[in-house]
């Protein structure tokens, strides 16, 4: 479960056995997680605990680092090719 980032309490990372589906970034804090697709467009795909204000928040952030998520994707899956 690779962590590429720490920001603001947030942790955003993704599982190690899903690079069969589209990019994407899961994040958590304590008790409340979220996954949002990172292309083509930046969408939320699930939440949970998180606030409406939270995920507002979250979304912005996905949107200031989709670049360095989508890389990041890159380098972790293409590597276990």
């Amino acid at each position: 479960m690779p962590t590429v980032l720490r920001l603001g309490g947030f942790r955003f990372f993704f599982f190690s056995n899903e690079g069969d589906e589209p990019p994407h970034i899961h994040m958590e804090r304590a008790e409340c997680a979220a996954k949002f697709w990172l292309y083509p467009a930046i969408e939320l795909a699930w939440s949970r605990r998180f606030r409406q204000g939270e995920r507002t928040r979250l979304q912005k952030l996905v949107e200031a680092y989709q670049e360095f998520f989508l890389e990041k994707w890159d380098e972790y899956f293409s590597d276990e090719v």
